[in-house]
């Protein structure tokens, strides 16, 4: 049997093959009783868009990169399948590129891979400096997630400062004092540990509560051993914390393994707050207290970002639009929130001191 062409949808539903193309392409100016009839005539003859074609008239090739520094760090996975669930509602396939923090691979994620095969990026870069996003004239639309490294790119992120102070500000409500910074990095950086450090450090300027250089844990990279090893040697160095504020969730699940091994009760003894809301934290014993970036707003925004950025390359430049002919770049904020779970519950009573 022939494969059912766009003529044989607009006979069926009873109008023009420009109307089925209108309601294809999600054009507004089509009544919802149109729009069903050609729906429903799609259903019935099993009719397949063929987007290669459609993409190929615009000029595009229908596929966007998705370029993050761990693809087995949870956190960037959960985003990956919020960013496709988004790409394909807008009909775009997702290419995803795993940099490993590299700045020669964020480079080339920021040169569009030195092909035309991807019509647009969005790149979570660690290594990238604000000097590397300036000369990009011929670089294609990129949107940026993490923190803001210049004025000149759109960029999408939870306010990080704030929300590591929310949650600083929830451990010393519980009555803690001496709070552990596991990843934390006390200098002027651009980094989102940088950020959250500067929000534990503000909570303890609020508080009254003096700040300890040696309180901030660096680590070599945000992963379970990390937090575990980082936990493990202060502990063994002396270090009595009553509270750890762990810079992402792998981090937190590290450090209550170790500080179980350590013999430490979690809330009791030390409360753990984590960064990111990942599975294994709604799972873990006890379950982990952390920050709830909205994932699911970072991929619909920056997409929407990145359509409007696309679609000024190729055809007319929107409202908005500067003089030049160039949207102005947008820094977009998105929401977070405190999950409050079992590793800092306020009903957990402390030891009693011996």
């Amino acid at each position: 049997m022939a494969r059912p062409r766009i003529k044989d949808v607009a006979r069926l539903a009873g109008v023009s093959e420009k109307t089925v193309s209108n309601v294809i392409n999600d054009y507004t100016h089509v009544s919802d009783r149109t729009r069903n009839a050609v729906r429903e005539a799609i259903e019935e003859l099993g009719y397949k868009v063929n987007l290669a074609g459609r993409h190929l008239r615009r000029g595009r090739t229908g596929i966007i990169a998705l370029v993050v520094p761990e693809l087995d760090v949870p956190y960037f996975a959960e985003l990956a399948r919020h960013v496709i669930r988004e790409a394909e509602e807008r009909s775009l396939t997702v290419l995803i590129h795993q940099t490993g923090a590299d700045r020669d691979h964020e480079l080339a994620a920021l040169a569009g891979f030195g092909s035309t095969f991807v019509d647009g990026v969005i790149l979570s870069p660690l290594a990238l400096t604000a000097d590397d996003l300036r000369d990009r004239a011929d670089a294609p639309p990129t949107v940026l997630l993490g923190e803001l490294l210049e004025e000149g790119a759109d960029h999408v992120a939870i306010d990080n400062e704030q929300a590591a102070r929310e949650a600083t500000e929830h451990l010393i409500g519980l009555g803690r004092r001496s709070i552990l910074v596991i990843g934390g990095r006390d200098d002027t950086g651009l980094g989102t540990a940088e950020a959250r450090t500067r929000g534990y450090r503000a909570a303890l300027a609020a508080a009254g509560v003096a700040h300890d250089p040696a309180a901030l844990l660096p680590v070599t990279s945000f992963r379970m051993p990390d937090g575990a090893e980082a936990v493990s040697r202060a502990l063994s160095g002396g270090a009595r914390p009553d509270a750890l504020l762990c810079l992402n969730d792998q981090l937190a699940l590290g450090a209550l393994r170790a500080l179980h091994e350590h013999g430490l009760r979690v809330p009791q003894d030390v409360a753990v707050m984590g960064f990111d809301d990942v599975e294994a934290g709604r799972f873990s014993v006890p379950t982990l207290s952390t920050v709830a970036p909205d994932k699911a707003a970072v991929a619909r925004i920056a997409l929407e970002l990145l359509r409007r950025r696309m679609d000024e390359t190729s055809g007319p430049a929107v409202a908005e639009a500067s003089p030049d002919g160039v949207r102005s770049p947008q820094d977009l904020v998105v929401a977070h929130r405190l999950v409050l779970r079992e590793s800092t519950a306020q009903s957990a009573s402390r030891a009693e001191p011996a």
